[in-house]
């Protein structure tokens, strides 16, 4: 067999290995933002290391195979998938029931299915947001300055956000300051459906 054999240099496998392990670095920051987790929390989630997950974010080590493991699944996000998330994605993206991440309220009855992209999870967030009778979505508050838009596709939902309690029914809209405590309720016996745009920045927008 003949043929020719191109030789690895081993500063251009450093720096291949470095510029992935710096994208999984900014995909794990930025699914952890998107969970509201600190890294003590992703830590005891994943069994992984705080340091060793700052780490990561910051591009200061390469990850085994088995930690990426831990972190994939703590942050529900399918393995495959949380490798693969580059820079130069294609224009068209095609995620999996499996590749997009639900956070299920405290009492169970509300579910918060994160449908945004994830390279702007930092200043923009949306939603889709399913609530079952008697269902409450209770969310300390974002950063100053940042404002939630509800937009009800059916049912109706109650939005407490300070002193102020208001409801929308569906084709309605509610829009908030959400840099405090707010709740989301559904106080019917019907399920209600609705999709959340979370603006993490609107302060800029004045």
């Amino acid at each position: 067999m003949s043929g020719r054999t191109r030789s690895l240099d081993r500063g251009d496998m450093d720096a291949g290995a470095q510029a992935i392990t710096g994208q999984l670095g900014r995909t794990i920051q930025r699914l952890r933002k998107a969970y509201n987790l600190s890294l003590s929390e992703l830590s005891e989630q994943s069994g992984v290391a705080k340091s060793i997950i700052s780490q990561i974010e910051r591009n200061e080590t390469n990850p085994t195979l088995a930690t990426v493991w831990r972190l994939s699944q703590a942050l529900d996000m399918s393995i495959d998938r949380f490798m693969a998330a580059t820079d130069d994605e294609p224009f068209v993206e095609h995620l999996t029931r499996a590749d997009t991440p639900i956070l299920v309220s405290e009492d169970g009855k509300c579910r918060l299915t994160i449908t945004g992209w994830i390279k702007t999870v930092e200043w923009l967030q949306w939603f889709d947001f399913v609530a079952g009778p008697g269902g409450e979505l209770i969310s300390d508050g974002h950063q100053r300055g940042s404002v939630e838009c509800l937009s009800v596709l059916s049912g109706e939902l109650q939005v407490e956000c300070g002193d102020v309690i208001e409801t929308a029914r569906a084709g309605e809209t509610l829009r908030y300051r959400c840099d405090r405590r707010h709740v989301i309720r559904n106080l019917t016996n019907e399920p209600a459906h609705a999709t959340m745009v979370c603006l993490l920045k609107a302060a800029v927008l004045d």
